[in-house]
């Protein structure tokens, strides 16, 4: 009679964690360079439209995002690099590497949503165009595109927060180009006795040139 087991196998209890490994890698890799992509991009584009007075009548004007903040591309670049970082360091480094991260995604959604609403870019706008510098801008509008860096701020975030959590289980990409710390064996050279600088250099490395050829011969 056949008896069946529930006790999952070493293979299995190990493959587990390395299949999260490899989701919350691909995720994280992912969300960081798409957000900070995002974040970079929105702060290019228009977050703000008004109208200043002029001689002639209403001047239109434009505020991008990086005139109203420059906070949202600062830390966006700081996290894309903090994700580069990450596979560079291990142990205590990886973890503050991926606060890092985590803190320059959370810094760009409070920083983008905080600008929506900014009209201070427009007014020094409004003063240089009348000439007065107590001159402020009217018809105030804004757009959705610090809402979209905002959400490119969370996907650093989310990145930061996989890295917090699973970083531990990511390679390193050192890894493959450091060594295990045992030493090489050292093969032993053929000494020619008819030259004394072989049995000179033999000797020096502990060698004995006095014994059998390594060789054989």
């Amino acid at each position: 009679m056949d008896y069946v087991t529930a006790v999952p196998s070493p293979r299995s209890e190990a493959a587990g964690p390395a299949r999260s490994g490899r989701r919350s890698l691909a995720v994280a890799l992912l969300s960081g360079a798409l957000g900070a992509a995002v974040a970079l991009l929105s702060t290019r584009q228009s977050w703000s439209e008004g109208t200043a007075t002029v001689a002639g009548g209403a001047f239109p004007l434009t505020a991008k995002g990086s005139d109203v903040t420059g906070v949202p591309a600062a830390l966006a670049i700081v996290g894309l690099a903090a994700l580069v970082a990450v596979f560079a360091v291990r142990s205590s480094g990886r973890f503050l590497v991926s606060a890092l991260l985590a803190l320059s995604g959370a810094g760009t959604v409070v920083a983008a949503v905080l600008g929506a609403s900014d009209s201070s870019a427009l007014d020094e706008k409004a003063a240089a165009a009348s000439g007065d510098t107590a001159a402020t801008a009217s018809a105030l509008s804004h757009t959705a595109w610090p809402y979209a860096a905002a959400a490119g701020g969370g996907l650093i975030l989310l990145a930061g927060l996989l890295a917090l959590r699973y970083g531990r289980l990511w390679p390193a990409m050192s890894g493959r180009y450091e060594r295990d710390g045992t030493p090489r064996p050292r093969k032993a050279r053929p000494v020619d006795p008819d030259r004394p600088e072989d049995i000179w250099k033999a000797l020096d490395r502990g060698e004995d040139p006095t014994g059998p050829d390594p060789a054989g011969t």
